[in-house]
């Protein structure tokens, strides 16, 4: 720990000049509350913790409170993006636990770190320099979380003020908020129970001026326009974040740091660029006979040639490389501008061309494959056994009250699915943040399962919008596999292009059913998935530094119109649930067993069920201490499992017994508490205890001449309600013996 007068020095050298960072104990405390309309307040605070940072930020909602920390190295990184990484992490410590793992520790991080972790990144990245190329971290520590209020938005807030605050240049803050919907009334924050009642969960970002960063949702079937009102509403809340961070930055923030930049091309290199390439540009870009693989090879052939060109000049490849892409890049925006065509030519609202098939091979519960344009996606359905529902780890379930999905989609997207060579292994940050995305638009449509649903979501060609048409594949799939779906659900993705003036949008143009390259040329991804009446799931990822609400409601607008017509296709495949069942359908159903049959049904340690279930398939679980969920992979598996079962419990079927009556029982063994008896052949020994077996008391059965092989009469009188047990009596059939007279007087 630094003394308090006591102060660091530290010099990093980058190229031909040295920056110094001022370290110093004596950071001044500061803290500002965030008043919302609803009457709640966040609270944010710098200045007490993780002062070598650049940057660090506490904010509070309620008793949740998240730590943001943020470093960006003094020297430039080589690549030509922004090198951001922003890691969310979840204490069990926050929430007064332990973790259930084997080591009682944090391991890897969980799929909702992941996808919060996404959150941040996507809120943040837009407003970043484009020419700051330094290796940026930023860590968001769960500090406490009281059950009530969710991290997710805390933690946003926490990473724009840390930003604001440390001297890494950025053109923030932003200010995020969640909001619900219960009974057509907008709520700004709400609480976990009152998203458990809410018909919307949306997080809004927005940054000074009304101006849209990020946009995510889900939310059950909610119309246009409440959706709009609730962006509307976001944006305006989320300014009050915004002007209270700049009043902490003013007083507390510390200055920017300068930074080199990459210098200009020389301008005659950039106009032989220019001279060399855009006319082929243009005639590569106006062929629409190309499709993605046949354009980029096009195109990777004329940047050869103009690199070979160029070779004598003595620039950097890289340099030359990259005035190409952006050559490339401003002539593909030019040529929307002019003709309103685009690369494949489309107009700006035209969908390609989209074929649907189900119903592919037949061992699967459902199956479907839709196909956009280059973009195709294999959807399969599984069910299963209640047992095999997603558990949750503990601090999701305190934080969303989700204790196990029954329904859940899993997206995969393999390296040839661009053509490419690459790794295979567990799903990325990627994967799963698209799988997410596709499984909330599916999931409000899908009704409550006995059992648990499984779709897998394969990739295997991709030209944009991989996860919107996991979407569509996916309704596809669950209708072949006959779940009746509340209403066939789609998705599509909705970019932009624009020009800018003076700092501000002079001129924009919105492409539906977004391209690859579209996506990677534009200015923004913006997914919404839902079915004609409504929208389920949405997703907005801005590379401009904010959308003006005006191209959001625009963006909202065509991506239901083109969702609506996509549905309209996918029904001319199939519109309702398969109503022939399949044979490879599981099957489930409850049985009864009578509480002394338990153990028969049982077996040592579960033995019976264990076979029954390697054998057949078919899995047994109790209900309740009398009923059990038999669930069964086909019907012929419970056929054969229906008897098995059977079988086992009529080969010790009981006779009935009369309650008082007498019957004679056999000795089969002697302990110390008493002796075990059987009535018939194949019983289970029940036990007549020493205080059963005489008026007396006796400490031994022997003492009685008891043995085994001994015949005894004794009385029934039912089951044990809780053991099921049999309640037998010896010493009801004998009389008491006399009592013997003392005499008190010993004269």
């Amino acid at each position: 720990m630094l003394p308090k007068n006591r102060a660091v020095l530290s010099r990093f050298k980058n190229r031909s000049k040295y920056y110094y960072k001022y370290l110093s104990s004596q950071s001044s405390v500061g803290e500002i509350d965030v008043p919302f309309s609803n009457g709640i307040s966040l609270k944010l605070s710098t200045g007490k913790y993780a002062r070598f940072a650049d940057g660090a930020c506490v904010a509070t909602l309620g008793n949740t409170s998240v730590l943001s920390t943020v470093v960006s190295k003094a020297k430039q990184s080589s690549s030509s993006f922004l090198p951001l990484v922003v890691d969310y992490r979840q204490k069990a410590a926050a929430a007064g636990r332990i973790p259930t793992n084997f080591l009682r520790k944090e391991l890897g991080p969980t799929e909702r770190e992941i996808l919060t972790s996404r959150l941040i990144d996507r809120s943040l990245r837009p407003l970043f320099p484009q020419n700051y190329f330094f290796d940026t971290q930023i860590v968001c520590n769960m500090l406490a979380v009281d059950g009530t209020n969710l991290p997710e938005t805390v933690a946003i807030n926490a990473a724009s003020a840390a930003l604001a605050l440390s001297d890494v240049p950025w053109n923030g803050p932003v200010g995020a908020v969640r909001l619900g919907q219960i009974e057509n009334e907008l709520i700004v924050n709400p609480t976990r129970r009152d998203l458990e009642k809410s018909s919307l969960n949306l997080v809004v970002a927005a940054t000074t001026g009304n101006l849209v960063v990020m946009l995510e949702g889900h939310a059950n079937i909610i119309l246009q326009q409440d959706l709009l009102k609730a962006i509307k509403l976001g944006t305006k809340e989320a300014q009050a974040i915004v002007r209270s961070i700049e009043k902490l930055q003013k007083t507390y923030g510390k200055v920017k740091r300068e930074y080199e930049t990459q210098p200009p091309l020389d301008q005659s290199i950039v106009e032989s660029v220019k001279t060399l390439s855009s006319m082929k540009i243009r005639e590569i870009l106006s062929d629409f006979s190309h499709d993605k693989t046949s354009r980029d090879n096009a195109v990777s052939e004329l940047r050869q040639t103009v690199l070979n060109q160029l070779r004598d000049t003595e620039v950097d490849v890289t340099l030359l490389q990259e005035c190409f892409n952006s050559n490339l890049k401003q002539i593909f925006r030019d040529m929307i501008f002019e003709t309103d065509v685009r690369c494949d030519g489309r107009g700006l609202d035209d969908l390609r061309n989209i074929t649907c098939e189900v119903g592919l091979y037949e061992p699967l519960h459902g199956s479907a494959v839709f196909q956009r344009g280059q973009t195709q996606v294999l959807c399969t359905v599984a069910f299963d056994s209640p047992e095999s529902a997603l558990k949750m780890d503990t601090l999701t379930m305190i934080t969303s009250g989700l204790k196990e999905k029954n329904f859940f989609l899993h997206y995969e997207f393999p390296s040839y699915a661009t053509g490419e060579v690459g790794r295979t292994g567990g799903p990325g940050r990627r994967e799963a943040g698209h799988g997410a995305l596709a499984e909330r638009g599916l999931l409000p449509v899908v009704p409550q399962q006995n059992c648990t649903v499984r779709l897998t979501a394969e990739v295997l060609e991709s030209n944009g919008s991989s996860s919107m048409a996991s979407v569509c594949a996916g309704a596809l799939a669950l209708l072949d596999a006959g779940v009746a779906l509340a209403a066939p659900a789609a998705g599509v993705a909705v970019g932009l292009v624009s020009r800018a003036q003076g700092g501000a949008l002079h001129d924009y143009r919105i492409l539906t059913d977004l391209l690859g390259i579209e996506d990677y040329m534009g200015d923004m991804d913006f997914k919404v998935a839902g079915t004609k009446k409504g929208i389920t799931a949405l997703q907005a990822d801005v590379k401009l530094p904010g959308l003006p609400l005006k191209i959001v409601m625009e963006s909202v607008q065509k991506a239901c119109d083109a969702k609506s017509k996509v549905i309209d296709i996918m029904n001319q495949c199939i519109d309702k649930p398969r109503q022939d069942r399949k044979d490879t359908l599981p099957v489930m159903e409850e049985m009864e067993v009578e509480v002394h049959k338990r153990a028969k049904l049982l077996g040592v340690g579960g033995s019976n069920l264990k076979k029954l279930y390697l054998e057949t398939g078919v899995q047994v679980t109790a209900i309740d201490d009398t009923r059990y969920s038999v669930f069964a992979p086909s019907p012929a598996a419970l056929d054969e499992a229906r008897a098995r079962l059977q079988r086992a419990l009529a080969a010790d079927r009981a006779p009935d017994l009369e309650f008082g009556a007498v019957y004679s029982a056999k000795v089969v063994e002697v302990r110390d508490i008493g002796v075990l008896v059987t009535l018939y052949s194949g019983m289970s020994p029940a036990l007549v205890h020493n205080t059963q077996l005489d008026h007396r008391k006796i400490m031994h059965p022997s003492v009685l001449g008891l043995d085994v092989g001994s015949e005894i009469q004794v009385k029934y009188f039912g089951r044990d309600p809780v053991s099921g047990q049999l309640r037998l009596s010896r010493k009801v059939l004998s009389s008491p013996p006399p009592g013997i007279v003392r005499k008190l007087d010993k004269s």
